[in-house]
C-alpha cells in the first residue's frame, strides 16, 4: 500500500488536474453544481453496483469518480469563495471529532448501540429540530424507510425483540389482505406500504440491509431471465410464443446453474 506521503501526493495531483481542467477544458468550464448533481447520483449508484458485485477493481474506479465529483464541487465553491476542499476536509474532521466523544472526550460507551444513540443526541444538540431531519427527502422510499427506522431507534424508539416486529408484520399482512378482499385500491396501497415498512423494520432486526437484499434478488432474477431469453433465441422461438411450462423448464435450469 502507498505511504501517507504518496497518498497526499496523489490527492495533490488530482487537485492540480482539476484546476487545469476547470481553466482549459470547454466542458469542465461550463459545469455547475446543478449540472453535476445528477451525474453524482449516477456515479454513486455505479459504486453501489460494484460493491454488490464484490468487484474491488471496479470499486476502486468508481471511488475515483465519486472523489472527482467531491473535488469538482469544492473547486466550484472556491471560485465564489464560499468554501474550498480544505474547508470540506476540516468540516468533516470537526464533525467526526465532535460526534465521537468516546474517542476524543471522556464519554464512556459499552457497544455500537451506545455510539448510535450518542450520535443522534449530539445532532439534536447541534441544532437539528428533529431526529429525522437528516434523512434526505429525495432518497428512494426503501432506503428512506430503513434510515427513518435507524434514526428513531438511535434515540430509543424501537421494539425490544425481533419476535415483536414479526408479529407486527403479520398484523400488517392481515390488514392488507382485508383491504384486498374489500377491493379498496387506495386502502390497499396504504396497507401495502405498511407491510413493506414493517418488513424493512424486521430486516433491520436481523441485520439485513433491505436495499442490498432486494437488489441481490433483482440481479438474480435478471440473470435467470436472460438465460431464458438466450435459450429461446437458440431455439429460434420468441418468448411470446412459448408456453409458461416451456419457459419454466429453462427457468429451473437457470436456478440450478
Amino acid at each position: 500500500m502507498n505511504s501517507r506521503e504518496n497518498q497526499l501526493k496523489a490527492f495533490d495531483r488530482l487537485l492540480t488536474i482539476m484546476d487545469e481542467l476547470r481553466e482549459q477544458c470547454p466542458w469542465d468550464k461550463k459545469q455547475t453544481m446543478e449540472t453535476l448533481r445528477h451525474l453524482t447520483i449516477e456515479e454513486t449508484y455505479e459504486l453501489g453496483d460494484a460493491i454488490l458485485d464484490n468487484d474491488l477493481e471496479e470499486v476502486k474506479k468508481e471511488l475515483g469518480d465519486v472523489l472527482l465529483h467531491i473535488v469538482f464541487y469544492s473547486k466550484i465553491g472556491s471560485e465564489t469563495k464560499a468554501f474550498d476542499i480544505a474547508d470540506v476536509c476540516h468540516g468533516i474532521c470537526e464533525k467526526l471529532i465532535n460526534r465521537h466523544p468516546h474517542i476524543y472526550g471522556d464519554v464512556k460507551v459499552e457497544n455500537e448501540e451506545d455510539v448510535k444513540r450518542n450520535w443522534e443526541n449530539l445532532k439534536l444538540k447541534e441544532g437539528n429540530k428533529s431526529v429525522l431531519g437528516g434523512v434526505p427527502k429525495s432518497l428512494p422510499a426503501l432506503v428512506k424507510a430503513n434510515r427513518i427506522q435507524e434514526k428513531v431507534a438511535g434515540v430509543g424508539f424501537d421494539w425490544e425483540k425481533p419476535e415483536q416486529v414479526w408479529a407486527k408484520v403479520e398484523e400488517e399482512l392481515s390488514e392488507f389482505k382485508a383491504e384486498v378482499q374489500a377491493a379498496d385500491t387506495d386502502a390497499m396501497e396504504s396497507e401495502f406500504g405498511d407491510v413493506l415498512f414493517s418488513m424493512v423494520n424486521y430486516a433491520r432486526f436481523l441485520n439485513i440491509n433491505p436495499e442490498n437484499a432486494l437488489e441481490r434478488t433483482n440481479k438474480k432474477f435478471s440473470k435467470r431471465f436472460q438465460y431464458l431469453e438466450a435459450k429461446a433465441k437458440a431455439l429460434n422461438k420468441p418468448l411470446s410464443e412459448m408456453t409458461l411450462a416451456e419457459m419454466d423448464v429453462f427457468w429451473e435450469e437457470a436456478k440450478r446453474l
